[in-house]
């Protein structure tokens, strides 16, 4: 199995130290990985479709339509796509595409981080990737993110843990980890992972770990 991890952004959701950590995970599971600290990578359809998963760790950038019509092409047509936090869906702000296809978007995070909130652990849903892991406390950003109505929600946070306008509107579930399809394709998706300290909480990495393995080709 052969893991493409792009890397770059904002540095402060640590996206080297993060991708490094994510590399020895894969690693560990018997993936070839591939690292590169540029998007230029993603400008060779060809060699894309070399790959059975895609983990961008890239915050607050800008791609080049290409680059997205080459990672979307290679989704579409049977490579994995699997991030967390911003590094997947807060990374092209001006791109709806590159939101179409990872099914979500970040817009707030009442409190910054530091915010202590739960995870909530989707009982009805019946996935490898949650089995036996229940409920858990983080201490970090809370995502409240808009989200594709046909991703399947494995977790969930409940706002407001924050007080502010948004409060009004009373008790609302966010989602915080999901799966999609996206033709002959899987995407997983993490919100957590402001940096990458939050993957010393077991059942953080574990998801990621879990995800990882779900959404290869």
């Amino acid at each position: 199995m052969k893991a493409l991890i792009v890397w770059g952004g904002w540095n402060g959701h640590t996206p080297k130290e993060t991708g490094d950590l994510f590399a020895e995970i894969l690693r560990g599971e018997g993936f070839e990985v591939t690292i590169s600290d540029t998007l230029d990578y993603l400008a060779d359809l060809d060699n894309l479709r070399t790959f059975d998963l895609f983990v961008p760790i890239w915050t607050m950038g800008e791609i080049d339509g290409k680059y997205c019509d080459n990672v979307c092409t290679a989704v579409a047509e049977g490579m994995g796509i699997a991030g967390c936090h911003g590094g997947m869906c807060d990374s092209f702000r001006n791109s709806t595409q590159w939101q179409f296809l990872t099914g979500s978007q970040w817009v707030a995070h009442p409190g910054n981080d530091g915010t202590d909130y739960r995870i909530n652990i989707v009982k009805s849903s019946s996935s490898p990737i949650i089995d036996g892991i229940g409920d858990f406390d983080v201490s970090s950003e809370q995502y409240y993110i808009h989200v594709d109505p046909a991703a399947n929600v494995l977790a969930t946070t409940a706002f407001p843990t924050v007080n502010g306008p948004h409060a009004a509107n009373g008790s609302v579930a966010v989602p915080v980890v999901y799966t999609k399809l996206w033709g002959e394709g899987r995407v997983f998706y993490s919100s957590l992972g402001h940096t990458y300290q939050i993957f010393e909480i077991a059942e953080a990495k574990e998801l990621m770990r879990r995800g990882f393995l779900w959404a290869t080709r």
